[in-house]
């Protein structure tokens, strides 16, 4: 079995105000294509309720550094009470969604993930000697990828959703 290692656990970030669903999804994925991720969508789903819709998604980008690591992102997102709404910005009308964000970030590192060291007990024995002693550069600087990557798409949403807050009031 591969070994997944949590090197960034539970960035939470907490948004409520107006936002563009639309071109949130799009920021996300002009973000994993800049850095050089692969998308997989674990889970998307919609419900709509007397207060408004409800939207859970799951993203799991992910990235191969060698053929013995990859990076894996997971983001949980979680929109709340989320409603239509017209606004007025730089005197045009512009449609928007309101509600409350809700996301999380995680950043994992998993070795041998191709399951290459898994077929015989020796194998699986000089894998654990070799990440232990001989890879153990390499994985730290891995780790630090995968803990910059995870940190700086932070970052991202958190800037792209105070932008939609500055420009709406401002």
């Amino acid at each position: 079995m591969s070994e997944r290692r949590i090197v960034v656990d539970t960035l939470r970030l907490n948004y409520q105000g107006l936002f563009n669903m639309h071109d949130f999804y799009r920021m996300l994925d002009k973000w994993q294509r800049e850095k050089g991720y692969d998308k997989y969508e674990r889970k998307n789903y919609e419900h709509v309720y007397k207060d408004g819709r409800q939207i859970e998604v799951e993203i799991e980008p992910w990235k191969k550094f060698t053929d013995y690591v990859k990076s894996t992102i997971k983001m949980n997102i979680l929109v709340t009470e989320m409603k239509d709404v017209v606004v007025t910005i730089d005197g045009k009308k512009t449609k928007m969604n309101q509600g409350k964000i809700v996301i999380t970030f995680m950043g994992y590192m998993e070795t041998d993930y191709e399951h290459r060291w898994e077929k015989k007990a020796f194998l699986f024995f000089l894998r654990t000697v070799f990440d232990l002693w001989i890879y153990k550069i390499n994985t730290d600087k891995f780790e630090a990828f995968v803990a910059e990557d995870t940190n700086q798409l932070y970052q991202t949403v958190k800037s792209y959703l105070n932008l939609n807050r500055k420009m709406v009031s401002g």
